[in-house]
């Protein structure tokens, strides 16, 4: 109880952080229309674990180093614009399906293994650079520094599992058959939308 007041900041400065749009919410989305249900599920696992990776380093203090090394941190903002703009690069080169392949298009695209939905979802977050901005100046300004690391852990250990709650419960909406079936129907035009978006938020990530 003596760091609840705590707590209750950090829970609601997250909920705000988490809720925004972003590199995470556009990756969910894209693999709930594309890949279904069970691909978002561990792609929004993957965002969640990536969460314990910004808490680790903070409570090493890394957040620390990361804060006076300016180059460090522009490395990391390239990195994470190089990889968002790689992803939506390959949204934009999709094929345009022949008209009685339309509505099988999103069925040949479901074999993606679960790891590589995982894997997406995880270096999605890891590389964001607002993510990593949130979290040291979440562990450098809000939390005091007399507060145990052990209790630090526990804050972070709530981030990541309501972080992949969210993008959990995301996905089970996103998929559902009416909503896939709206996509679908354009599934061509949403896909190239999708990439538009990733480019853009890579450019915005970089600037």
């Amino acid at each position: 109880m003596a760091y609840l007041d705590e707590f209750l900041l950090i829970a609601l400065a997250h909920f705000f952080a988490v809720a925004s749009p972003g590199p995470d919410f556009a990756i969910v989305l894209k693999q709930s229309i594309q890949q279904g249900r069970r691909n978002a599920l561990w792609t929004s696992f993957g965002v969640g674990l990536a969460i314990l990776l910004h808490v680790s380093y903070c409570l090493l203090g890394v957040a620390v180093l990361l804060t006076q090394s300016p180059n460090v941190f522009m490395a990391l903002k390239y990195l994470a614009g190089a990889y968002l703009a790689y992803i939506g690069v390959q949204a934009l080169r999709s094929a345009r399906p022949a008209p009685a392949q339309q509505e099988t298009v999103f069925q040949s695209q479901g074999v993606e293994s679960s790891w590589i939905a995982f894997r997406r979802g995880f270096l999605t977050n890891a590389l964001n650079p607002k993510a990593t901005l949130f979290f040291m100046s979440l562990f450098t300004l809000v939390i005091s520094q007399s507060t145990p690391l052990i209790v630090q852990a526990g804050y972070g250990l709530y981030m990541a599992l309501a972080t992949w709650a969210w993008f959990s419960f995301l996905s089970l909406v996103l998929s559902k058959p009416s909503v896939r079936g709206f996509f679908q129907k354009s599934g061509y035009w949403f896909d190239r939308g999708i990439g538009v978006i990733l480019i853009a938020l890579a450019i915005r990530i970089v600037v």
